[in-house]
């Protein structure tokens, strides 16, 4: 697995050692020779899990990364958006490069599955809803076309090669352990630690996923013969607009905190992706898969985690 540091590979690593599967996570190198997303983990599964470490943009170590898998999952990449803006050539490289490496090295060492990790993004704002695979793609960032260029990839690995990928497609998934640069856990830490909870624009809806359900599709994408060659949506099917999400937050914790817009936080006026809301008929028709942890249950969830875990120092480091 790639970007098992991460904080969906980092739970996705947790379900698969707990079903009993052999997980070989390849992470960063780093001079500490630490895997700060796996160190959250319970010692029992941390001590199962065997760490390779090296970058995504070196091909001879995905390869190495590769050889006797049966399954990749690549989950690797450059995820802020506003970070996006400011080092394009960065994401592009690792988000689109570091997919065709592991492409490459799956293709070379006959992997037998090739989950590849898109996101929401790629669709822009929506142009029906919901949205379903076929929905047209447009970039509305240079986040959004490096994932659109990976996953255009790996479809013509597909084409080209025979090769058994299978896209997943999630759209905002949350839960324990995300960054709070991530909207929710900055919604939260906000409003537990601060009398203002400050964000970007509050009208935007979004289609959020608890990561558990998230972690679910990757299974099944993962062992579902139906998905090989395919975009699969995994979400919740549900709009919310930020600034309900807030309210709700606000609700849930009894926090008195005032949400309010600060400029510095919005995204340019073109690139904001106005709605999102999946339609996810293909994974429950065709790999039985659906969402189980309704948005307040997942925002409980958080809320304890996030009370539990982060220095309200921190909570006003933080925006998305």
């Amino acid at each position: 697995m790639t970007g098992a540091t991460g904080f969906i590979g980092g739970h996705l690593v947790e379900r698969l050692v707990r079903e009993g599967a052999r997980v070989r996570a390849f992470v960063r190198y780093n001079s500490q020779r630490t895997a700060d997303g796996l160190d959250p983990l319970a010692p029992d599964v941390r001590g199962d899990v065997e760490v390779v470490r090296g970058t995504i943009l070196e091909p001879e170590a995905v390869a190495a990364a590769c050889r006797g898998a049966e399954c990749v999952f690549h989950l690797a990449a450059v995820v802020p958006i506003p970070y996006s803006y400011h080092r394009p050539r960065e994401v592009l490289e690792t988000n689109a490069v570091g997919t065709l490496n592991v492409l490459n090295a799956a293709r070379q060492h006959g992997v037998a599955r090739v989950v590849v990790t898109s996101t929401s993004e790629v669709y822009g704002t929506a142009r029906y809803v919901p949205i379903d695979e076929q929905h047209p793609l447009q970039a509305q960032s240079p986040y959004a076309a490096s994932k659109i260029a990976s996953d255009k990839l790996a479809e013509s690995y597909h084409l080209s090669y025979d090769l058994p990928v299978a896209i997943i497609r999630p759209f905002n998934t949350y839960g324990p352990r995300q960054s709070l640069r991530a909207v929710i856990p900055t919604i939260i830490a906000q409003a537990l630690f601060r009398e203002v909870v400050a964000l970007g624009d509050l009208t935007p809806t979004r289609d959020f996923l608890f990561v558990e359900d998230t972690v679910s599709g990757f299974l099944c994408v993962g062992e579902s013969a139906e998905a090989v060659g395919r975009v699969v949506n995994v979400g919740s099917g549900q709009e919310i607009a930020i600034g309900d999400v807030a309210q709700t937050v606000l609700a849930l914790t009894g926090s008195r905190a005032r949400v309010v817009r600060e400029d510095v936080r919005v995204r340019p006026g073109a690139s904001e992706v106005r709605r999102l809301c999946a339609d996810t008929r293909l994974a429950r028709e065709r790999l039985g898969w659906a969402p189980r942890i309704a948005l307040q249950e997942g925002l409980r969830r958080t809320i304890d985690w996030v009370a539990a875990s982060v220095d309200p120092r921190k909570a006003v480091l933080y925006h998305y």
